[in-house]
């Protein structure tokens, strides 16, 4: 039986949180607020991160070794979006979320 150790569960806790935020915040927040933040490169990159957040999680929790590869992009993909958000004001949950991310899935991919 696949059995998940404290620090996998750790990262797939916070994908799904990064996944929640920032597919909450762009279809929330961002459209209403429009402007900057529904710049066309901006929102699907935060739309990049939600869907690659999910993708790593559910990799982690199916059990394949191919998990590292979809951390190793998670963390990059979240590492942009965290830089992406902090040029937007009101953005700093996201940032806060998607900070966690990377760092989660860099150790996760390493």
């Amino acid at each position: 039986m696949h059995q998940i150790s404290p620090e996998m569960q750790s990262c797939i806790d916070e994908c799904l949180r990064c996944h929640s935020v920032c597919l909450s915040m762009a279809m929330n927040h961002c459209l209403e607020a429009g402007g900057q933040h529904v710049e066309p490169n901006y929102f699907r990159l935060m739309a990049a991160c939600a869907e690659i957040c999910q993708t790593s999680a559910n990799f982690m929790l199916i059990g394949t070794d191919l998990h590292k590869r979809t951390c190793a992009v998670c963390a990059e993909v979240c590492k942009e979006c965290a830089r992406s958000c902090e040029q937007i004001s009101d953005m700093q949950e996201c940032v806060d979320a998607c900070r966690r991310g990377a760092e989660s899935c860099r150790k996760m991919a390493a």
